[in-house]
């Protein structure tokens, strides 16, 4: 018998007895064939009575000697100890002695579950099912409770470890309102969802950003279609997400408390004419207050409500940036004295307990207990699930707690500031026919009928018509909206226009197919001229900037009386012409909204007001309602990714990329490092690109602060006066450093005082600045009239950085030829030689940077050598412990000079005198980084000279780059040190002045490019 067949055997027999026995008994009856002679006996020959020794058939000991008793299965070759013939007569006793260990195998065989067959190996196998292990009614009657109990005592094992599984399983369940509606609210505890979530879920890829669930962009491709809906008719975004602070009080005092934030310098502050009368938007960047032109926040826009009659009270918003609203805040209540935070309060929700009245605690058991679910069956809803409250729709910020304030008074200013985050929603309308889908979508609201006036209502329209002064004020305004029907670009309108509009439900309108809404020129021809230039020069008048949307009561109002969509199609389909409008309007149908005009371009002179547009502000809760009728009228849809690429069309910064010396430019390139630097780590090693080689010191961040400081060292010093015309010689040279030299260079970013870099927006510093960049057009092909700009000597340089210390300067870069731009790419000093080759071949691509040598990566191998070698004697018993590697190779961290050079073009001489005079050199272990630290292609912290690391000095970097399809070329928009533009511009001829070299952080190809300073 093979091995498999004898463990099959072992395997069927294991619950079948080894011996059969059973006790003797006074009278020897064990071979008697009276008591069933066919078991065989255990005892042996001499057992046997004497008389008997002779008669009947022999023992099986007799038989077959070799056999040594117990129960043998089948039939044996010489008869096997049965007996042949039939028993005359049995004793019960004897017998059932006999077969009592066979019926107790028999028993426990069928009764034991082995295995993974649990109560089916009862069952013959040709009953067995495999749908029964999931249904057990399949399974016969008098095995089912059986069967039941195994699978419940199964599942509690299971509770243990896993987790518990949802009472709706099936995706009918799921996609039920109500139960969907608990999901959502769930999903939006840790991340604010706009109106408009669900909509941009289903087509956009969604970013978690800045506590919301942000689109980023389509899931299609439309980067030109987007560009050409924003040149040519409208893109539509959604910005609810910036958050709305409101401050009321009087006039003088709120001008007061927010002059400490701004200054006169940078442009227009809180207390512009036009602004404060509440007819035109303003913007300002915000500092700490009495910081400036240090500690800048960020940018916000503001809008001021218009005046009353005979009323100081004033009423302001002010729109920030997520990520500028904490710090913002802090700041307001600071200057304002608000300090005393007004809790809200706390309405008590009703309950099923609450609304029922309360029986007594002793009489809960008495209650029917409830019906026990059976696994794998379906849930009813139950009649307590059903009496409970409906779940509603969060409206507005729902990871804030009730209890949070979000009100803040002064009892001595009397001021008090509001957060309206997510209280009102902002939808954005970029391109010139922005107007022409305002127009199409939105009309003025109908006055409501006699009936309905003479009527008390709890609406707030109906209320609103008695007061003939409102309705006046109404149609003047209905009035000024129609006639942007005869505008035939956003752009025409004066920038910052606000009209304040009540207009009737959007969806009453829909159009029953998508459309592109163009202008109509029949109309445009109604509309009177006069007005018209009136509404383009000066904007809409200050009265009919006026919205009911300023009010709280009024948007609450608004907010919770809007017809449900259910309610809206039960009203249509009980029109008598079906696609008619309803008649009479519902009066929950009226919206107050607010028109905000959005200037375009307005630096520079090239494609001026490109990217105009309307912003539109609505109460919560009608988000879709205004949403869907838009998407009907052809626009396109864009998310953050084309919020950025409008910014950089218009030459502006945006926040928080462009602002590197605000918190949350700081935060934002911190987090921007570690995800470039993790994209980076998940490339295999020899795919990466080695950025050593290329001469790029930090690939995926920009140190500023460094930059700011060498520059101000090298012009105090004036080292540089002279470098312009020996940077050739520079370049040739290959001198060697030695480790202690390369070590005190490198301590001046440890060891000099931190002092923060500020960004330049004085519009008078810029404005001269740009004078004498000589601006140009689109790729330098035109110079263009600058006005009255003084000559640039040395003194006026120096007056000019004596005002301005270590500032960095916002530019447009132009290439002069092909090539594309991008992120992070560094903006270079050109030499002579550069410009007279660009004298000589004006389509020349550029120079090259010579490749740098990579000194860090034999240090890399002998680091994974070392481990290896290592492990090897680690886990040698024999060799003492540390001689796997050698300590020399894995401890130094600087290459030694002969077997890693470093040669002169990474650290001039010049920056070098300068810098190491400074500090003196530190220890080589205590200044250098680990071994382990070091990432193949990366430079180590802390950085060298970034100024002169390549064979053409540094300037600056590039935060944003593309080929740029409005001017044709590719262009980048970045910082450049101050002083070091200047020591530029003052070392380079007239006729070339402005001319700079771009270089990518992959290429070692320059690139010329014409630097142009907008103001």
């Amino acid at each position: 018998m093979s091995a498999a067949k004898h463990k099959m055997r072992e395997k069927k027999l294991r619950n079948q007895p080894a011996s059969v026995q059973y006790s003797s008994s006074p009278v020897n009856v064990k071979s008697s064939p009276q008591n069933g002679g066919d078991t065989p006996v255990s005892g042996t020959p001499n057992d046997l009575p004497k008389g008997r020794s002779g008669d009947g058939p022999s023992t099986p000991r007799q038989r077959n000697p070799h056999h040594q008793g117990g129960w043998v299965r089948g039939h044996q070759k010489d008869g096997g100890g049965y007996a042949k013939e039939m028993p005359k007569y049995i004793t019960a006793g004897a017998f059932a002695r006999a077969r009592a260990a066979e019926v107790s195998a028999m028993l426990k065989a069928v009764t034991k579950t082995t295995g993974s067959c649990h109560v089916f190996g009862a069952l013959p196998k040709h009953m067995r099912r495999r749908a029964m292990s999931h249904n057990t009614k399949r399974l016969p009657c008098r095995l089912r409770d059986v069967a039941n109990r195994m699978r419940e005592k199964s599942l509690k094992a299971g509770q243990k470890k896993k987790k518990e599984q949802a009472k709706n399983k099936s995706r009918k369940a799921r996609r039920r309102h109500g139960n969907l509606l608990l999901e959502f609210n769930r999903r939006q505890r840790k991340n604010m969802w706009l109106e408009t979530h669900i909509w941009h879920a289903k087509r956009f890829h969604m970013l978690k950003k800045w506590g919301y669930c942000l689109g980023d962009r389509p899931t299609y491709k439309c980067y030109r279609p987007c560009y050409r809906a924003m040149s040519s008719h409208c893109l539509l975004q959604d910005l609810s997400y910036y958050c709305c602070i409101e401050l009321q009080g009087e006039e003088d005092k709120l001008l007061a408390s927010l002059s400490q934030l701004t200054s006169k310098e940078a442009g227009p502050t809180f207390a512009a004419a036009l602004s404060l009368a509440g007819r035109r938007q303003g913007s300002v960047v915000v500092y700490r207050a009495g910081q400036y032109p240090s500690q800048p926040l960020g940018p916000v826009t503001f809008l001021w409500r218009p005046r009353t009659q005979a009323s100081a009270h004033r009423q302001l918003w002010i729109w920030a940036h997520p990520t500028l609203k904490q710090d913002l805040l802090l700041e307001l209540q600071s200057v304002c004295q608000c300090c005393e935070a007004v809790l809200p309060p706390v309405a008590p929700v009703a309950t099923p307990a609450e609304l029922v009245p309360s029986v007594e605690p002793e009489l809960k058991p008495e209650n029917p207990p409830e019906a026990k679910q059976t696994p794998g069956t379906k849930r009813k809803r139950s009649c307590k699930d059903a009496d409970g409250p409906p779940a509603k729709k969060i409206l507005g910020d729902g990871t804030r707690s009730p209890t949070t304030p979000v009100t803040w008074k002064s009892s001595s200013t009397g001021i008090v500031i509001n957060d309206l985050t997510m209280e009102i929603v902002r939808y954005r309308l970029i391109g010139p026919q922005s107007h022409s889908v305002l127009t199409e979508t939105l009309e003025a609201a109908t006055d409501c009928d006699a009936m309905s006036k003479s009527q008390p209502s709890s609406l707030w329209w109906p209320e609103h018509c008695k007061d003939e002064s409102k309705m006046s004020l109404h149609r003047q305004q209905a009035d000024a909206f129609h006639i942007l029907k005869g505008i035939y670009s956003t752009g025409e309108v004066a920038s910052g226009t606000v009209l304040g509009l009540t207009v009737d439900d959007p969806r009453l309108t829909l159009p029953k197919k998508k459309g592109k809404a163009l202008p109509n020129v029949k109309q445009a021809q109604e509309v009177d001229e006069e007005k018209r230039k009136e509404l383009v020069l000066y904007g809409a008048p200050e009265h009919c900037c006026q919205s009911f949307l300023w009010e709280q009561s009024v948007r609450d109002n608004v907010t919770h009386n809007k017809i449900s969509e259910q309610e809206l199609n039960r009203m249509r389909n009980e029109v008598l012409v079906p696609g008619s409008r309803l008649s009479p309007t519902p009066l929950q149908g009226r919206v107050p909204l607010l028109l905000v005009h959005q200037p375009g371009k307005q630096v520079g002179q090239e494609m001026s007001s490109w990217g105009a547009g309307w912003d539109l502000l609505l109460p919560k809760g009608w988000g879709m309602a205004f949403w869907v009728p838009l998407v009907y009228r052809g626009v396109r849809i864009g998310g953050l990714k084309m919020s950025l690429k409008h910014s950089q069309n218009k030459g502006a910064p945006n926040f928080p990329h462009d602002y590197p010396d605000c918190p949350a430019g700081v935060q934002f390139q911190e987090e921007q490092e570690a995800e470039l630097l993790d994209k980076f780590k998940r490339r295999p090693p020899a795919k990466r690109t080695n950025y050593i080689k290329h001469g790029c010191l930090a690939p995926f961040r920009c140190p500023w602060q460094q930059l700011a400081e060498e520059w101000e060292l090298i012009m105090r010093e004036g080292g540089e006066e002279g470098r312009g015309h020996d940077q050739t010689q520079t370049a040739i040279q290959t001198n060697t450093l030695t480790a202690e030299e390369v070590t005190s260079h490198r301590d001046v970013a440890i060891t000099t005082p931190q002092s923060s870099f500020t960004v330049l927006r004085n519009r008078k510093s810029l404005r001269l600045l740009s004078g004498w960049c000589r601006p140009t057009s689109s790729k330098g092909q035109r110079s263009r009239r600058a006005g009255e700009v003084p000559p640039l000597d040395r003194s006026s340089v120096t007056s000019f950085l004596s005002a301005h210390g270590k500032s960095l300067v916002w530019v447009r870069l132009s290439l002069l030829s092909k090539g594309k731009p991008e992120l992070h790419a560094l903006v270079c000093v050109p030499t002579p030689e550069d410009l007279k080759l660009q004298h000589k071949e004006p389509g020349c691509s550029g120079p090259q940077e010579p490749p740098h040598r990579d000194h860090f990566k034999s240090r890399i191998k002998r680091r994974r050598k070392g481990s290896n070698k290592a492990a090897t004697s680690s886990s040698s018993s024999v060799k003492p412990e540390g001689k796997g590697s050698d300590p020399s190779s894995a401890s130094n961290p600087i290459p030694t000079q002969t077997s890693d050079p470093i040669s002169a073009t990474s650290i001039t001489p010049a920056c070098q005198t300068s810098t190491s005079s400074l500090t003196p050199a530190k220890d080589l272990k205590s200044s250098s980084p680990s071994s382990s630290d070091l990432i193949l292609g990366l430079w180590p912290d802390p950085l060298p000279s970034v100024s002169s690391h390549c064979s053409r000095v540094t300037l600056g970097w590039v935060t944003q780059g593309d080929f740029s399809l409005s001017a044709g070329c590719g262009e980048a928009l970045g910082f450049v040190s101050l002083a070091g533009l200047l020591n530029t511009l003052l070392n380079q001829p007239v006729e070339r002045r402005g001319t700079v070299l771009l270089r990518n952080p992959t290429s070692l190809q320059y690139r010329l490019a014409k630097i142009n300073i907008e103001v």
